[in-house]
């Protein structure tokens, strides 16, 4: 796990730029998706809507079941049959929710590319490096068998896997965890994807080579200016290599700003709990760390007011009986709380050390 007291990887690129604005690329915008399971409703993501720019990067972090891949996957039209999806997800002038199937394949890959947890299972074993990178390719291209085995090789040479000619007639047993999904970047970039979704693309790796794999999307970005959005647990990831923090709790965007600003001044309580659960270089040695209480809300019986209000320790009557708005109260950061952590309060959460967010 990235420490949060460490140098950010991009301070450059995550501080407020003075540059003009570009073009939102992905608009998402009341994002709704429940499942039917045994006559029961459950609302994994609910109202959820962000607005995403080429070249810039959104963390989406959160505790496992806050709704983080599932609203990802609705893009992608990759969710189950059990599945009802609400709202609107535009791709630049594409509406994603409601589109047919066979519209989604010739999107999917294409214009908007997913790079999944486990590339062991998202690869296949019986088939040659080269021929799934080249099969990407010629799915969402009039290239030819030859042309396809000559773009395959330079997309294993821009994501720098060694030797990427022997490499390409290679199997996946053959490679490393970070190797092989040094290839799943390769084939989800085969076609220029406008959007690139990392869900928890380094979970399984050592930290390492968790490090080499984000330097790796950072550099490929920069050069690309592809938009990416990471799924993740992990705020030292998002703190190191995100422009800006969507945190989501039972399916719901709780806080969103820019990362200097969400990190520096935290105002939702369930952000505060999320990093104080992180070590620090400054945390006491064998100190204990911040716990969460309780569970979770069920997602198919959601109380009426703030869902974390069970497990907060600033809830009031008002907390468990109304919900807090997801409203900009402070230029560019939005929460939803009627208690925050607010400036000159004594219980004001200490900022993050700035060279982590500078």
């Amino acid at each position: 796990m990235t420490d949060l007291a460490t140098e950010t990887r991009r301070p450059e690129t995550i501080a407020v730029s003075s540059e003009p604005e570009r073009q939102p690329v992905l608009t998402v915008r009341d994002l709704h998706v429940t499942f039917s399971r045994a006559g029961r409703r459950i609302h994994a993501v609910n109202g959820l809507s962000y607005t995403l720019r080429a070249g810039r990067t959104l963390a989406i972090i959160g505790e496992s079941g806050s709704g983080k891949s599932v609203s990802v996957r609705a893009l992608m039209g990759l969710l189950p049959p059990s599945a009802t999806v609400r709202g609107s997800a535009l791709l630049g002038d594409t509406e994603l929710v409601g589109m047919s199937d066979r519209a989604m394949r010739r999107i999917r890959g294409n214009d908007i590319s997913m790079i999944f947890q486990d590339p062991a299972r998202s690869l296949n074993p019986t088939m040659s490096i080269g021929l799934q990178i080249t099969e990407a390719i010629r799915t969402h291209s009039d290239l030819d068998k030859k042309a396809a085995a000559d773009r395959a090789v330079e997309l294993l040479k821009l994501v720098r896997l060694p030797a990427p000619e022997r490499r390409y007639h290679e199997y996946p047993h053959q490679l490393s965890g970070g190797m092989r999904q040094r290839v799943m970047i390769a084939i989800a970039l085969a076609a220029n994807p406008k959007v690139l979704i990392a869900d928890e693309a380094t979970t399984a790796l050592d930290v390492t080579t968790q490090a080499q794999i984000m330097e790796l999307l950072a550099d490929l970005q920069d050069r690309l200016g592809t938009a990416v959005i990471m799924i993740s647990h992990d705020l030292g990831l998002a703190a190191s290599y995100a422009h800006e923090v969507l945190v989501m709790y039972a399916g719901q965007a709780v806080e969103h700003a820019e990362t200097n600003t969400l990190f520096r001044n935290v105002r939702m309580p369930y952000t505060k709990a999320l990093l104080g659960a992180i070590p620090q270089l400054t945390t006491v040695p064998h100190s204990q760390l911040t716990v969460i209480g309780g569970h979770p809300p069920d997602l198919a019986a959601l109380p009426s007011g703030c869902p974390f209000a069970p497990r907060c320790n600033r809830a009031t009557e008002k907390c468990r009986l109304d919900k807090p708005p997801l409203d900009e109260h402070e230029p560019g950061h939005l929460y939803a709380c009627w208690h925050p952590y607010l400036p000159g309060s004594e219980d004001e959460p200490v900022p993050v050390d700035e060279e982590t967010v500078s």
